[in-house]
């Protein structure tokens, strides 16, 4: 559940990365060289970048170059040693040989994003701030007093932010698998967060699915 480029020029390779991803719940956007990849991270900001190297272009050890704090996979047919050392010693997360499977490649994904999103300290949007550290939320300076279910509820929705969680996965995240309420808590405690932190605009309703946390970054 999070934001990922996907830079592959090969179209059958990206289109079955990207369909994959999607399946798990990832929001993707694909692109197809080098000079693309920098226009879209110039656009904003992606939570995991999975990057070929042999790009036309410009080649995907350049784009890491100009975009070392973007976590990323390298993905590439290249098996020499001297290769993979070059682009974990430059500062990628990981980095794959293709071909590669996809349950492989969809394990190495979530395991660079649990570490990656676990480092994040804190979260900003509209005049709030969230506290990943602390557990503390704050609304234009002033802290704003959360209980633990609605301060866990803005969390999952930052971190899955500009992604759309349906009713039934928040409830997931947030109360458990083995919670015997109805998804009507979820809609309770949505407002609750709306009313208190101004983000009526920003906590999106999905009709007929769930809520989204809209935000550029």
């Amino acid at each position: 559940m999070a934001k990922i480029l996907i830079v592959e020029d090969e179209e059958p390779v990206n289109e079955l990365i990207r369909r994959n991803l999607e399946l798990v719940g990832h929001q993707c956007r694909s692109v197809y060289d080098g000079k693309a990849a920098l226009d879209a991270l110039a656009e904003g900001s992606y939570d995991l970048m999975l990057l070929d190297v042999m790009l036309p272009e410009l080649d995907g050890f350049d784009v890491f170059e100009q975009n070392r704090e973007q976590p990323t996979i390298f993905l590439t047919a290249r098996n020499g040693l001297s290769d993979r050392l070059r682009g974990l010693t430059m500062g990628a997360d990981d980095y794959m040989v293709k071909p590669f499977e996809m349950l492989e490649m969809l394990a190495r994904v979530e395991a660079v994003l649990r570490r990656t999103q676990t480092q994040r300290k804190d979260f900003e949007i509209a005049g709030v701030r969230v506290d990943f550290e602390s557990r503390r939320v704050w609304r234009n300076g002033v802290e704003i007093d959360c209980s633990p279910k609605e301060y866990e509820l803005l969390e999952t929705l930052a971190v899955n932010r500009n992604i759309a969680l349906s009713r039934e996965r928040l409830l997931e995240l947030v109360w458990g698998y083995d919670f015997e309420g109805d998804t009507r808590t979820v809609d309770v405690h949505i407002q609750r967060l709306r009313k208190k932190l101004g983000l009526e605009k920003q906590i999106r309703t999905v009709y007929k699915l769930g809520y989204r946390l809209e935000t550029d970054r």
